[in-house]
């Protein structure tokens, strides 16, 4: 009795699946409340359904939750409107040199090895990642797929997060990730905070791991241009990959002096 009770309930399971999966006639709407997510959901996995996403990664996106975090994140980034100056001792600009330095030597075989490969000196590398993650001690701890479903589905940016979210299912079908993984605010994973699309595109191995993570941040900025032996303040040749990683001019600014001192010595990190 309870395993004929077992096999109805699959039967219905796949049923229910199927109802979500039912095909729509129209883009799934964006919502700026928590009140139309689940409808959205169902509407976007049929659409996902016919763009060739599994039924794993489907099922996960059924279970995320809106994220009201994360949305509260989105709409309070206000460190990036500071002066580079507020903007190096709010992110502790000081001790990310202090400590780059010490991971310069210390790794001095890995940064060897990426350089060789990508042409990237250590200094940007381990400025990104220190302004990232601190060294990875601080990765989030938000599920990844609703933070990025629930900004998918947001009025604000939805095409830009769409990609985002398609990129993320395509990663948990090949089991890279999973519906459980954990990240940051907007679903950034890793040491240096990847997001889906640049994983498939630039991802090298598990970015939980930091090898791994510095590796295909180096491959992500030879990708955008980046050519070894130029320079990377703003103005010189190197410095638009850096603007590729990110949007916002003060960190990109942040980044690039950083990233000199930690190559070069010098005194603490300020203009």
């Amino acid at each position: 009795m309870i395993r004929g009770r077992a096999v109805a309930g699959a039967v219905f399971g796949a049923m229910t699946l199927l109802g979500w999966l039912a095909p729509s006639a129209e883009a799934a709407q964006c919502g700026s409340s928590p009140a139309g997510f689940e409808a959205w959901k169902r509407e976007f996995s049929a659409e996902a359904q016919g763009k060739g996403i599994g039924p794993t990664a489907l099922s996960a996106l059924m279970q995320t939750n809106y994220a009201s975090a994360t949305i509260a994140a989105d709409r309070g980034q206000r460190s990036f409107s500071l002066t580079l100056d507020q903007f190096l001792a709010k992110r502790g600009a000081t001790t990310i040199v202090a400590r780059g330095r010490q991971l310069k030597q210390s790794q001095a075989a890995l940064f060897a090895s990426i350089q060789q490969r990508y042409g990237v000196p250590p200094g940007p590398l381990i400025a990104i990642w220190g302004m990232e993650t601190g060294f990875g001690s601080q990765r989030g701890n938000q599920n990844m797929l609703s933070s990025i479903a629930t900004l998918a589905y947001d009025c604000r940016r939805p095409e830009f997060f769409t990609d985002q979210l398609y990129a993320a299912l395509k990663l948990i079908d090949r089991g890279t990730l999973s519906g459980a993984t954990r990240g940051s605010m907007h679903g950034e994973v890793g040491q240096t905070q990847f997001m889906p699309k640049n994983i498939l595109a630039y991802g090298t191995g598990n970015l939980e791991v930091a090898a791994n993570a510095l590796n295909s941040t180096a491959n992500f900025l030879k990708a955008h241009g980046w050519r070894a032996g130029a320079g990377y303040q703003p103005g010189e040749p190197n410095f638009a990959a850096i603007e590729a990683w990110n949007a916002a001019g003060v960190y990109q600014k942040a980044i690039a002096l950083m990233g000199r001192q930690i190559d070069e010595g010098g005194a603490a990190a300020s203009r």
